[in-house]
């Protein structure tokens, strides 16, 4: 079992940056796929970013160039660097770890609760 925590959510203007932080717990993610994934109310949930396992790093459309997805094994944590912030990035950010593929929300295993973010134009 893995259990993930995610922090540094909350509310931000139009141009700001967050950092989140996703702290893992049970086993190390250095095995493990990690993804962020993002719920703005009334959508479904979306990917956001992912680092595989050998630190391949993958973006949605939306968040590349702004957004950096990095991970410190040995704190085994994920973090989620979001600059240059819009109102359309405003959203329940979620942490995922897999063992599988990284693309399919089906793959991951294990979810954190979330953190919100909220960007005011």
């Amino acid at each position: 079992q893995v259990q993930l925590v995610e922090s540094g959510g909350g509310l931000v203007q139009a141009g700001d940056s967050l950092r989140l932080s996703c702290a893992a717990s049970g086993r190390t993610i250095s095995s493990y796929n990690m993804g962020w994934f993002r719920q703005a109310p009334g959508k479904e949930r979306e990917f956001v970013a992912a680092s595989t396992w050998n630190r391949r790093t993958f973006y949605a459309d939306s968040v590349k160039g702004r957004f950096t997805i990095s991970r410190d094994n040995a704190k085994n944590t994920v973090y989620l660097q979001m600059n240059s912030l819009k109102p359309e990035d405003t959203a329940v950010y979620s942490c995922a770890a897999t063992s599988r593929g990284i693309s399919a929300l089906s793959d991951y295993d294990y979810w954190g609760q979330g953190t919100q973010v909220t960007v005011s134009s």
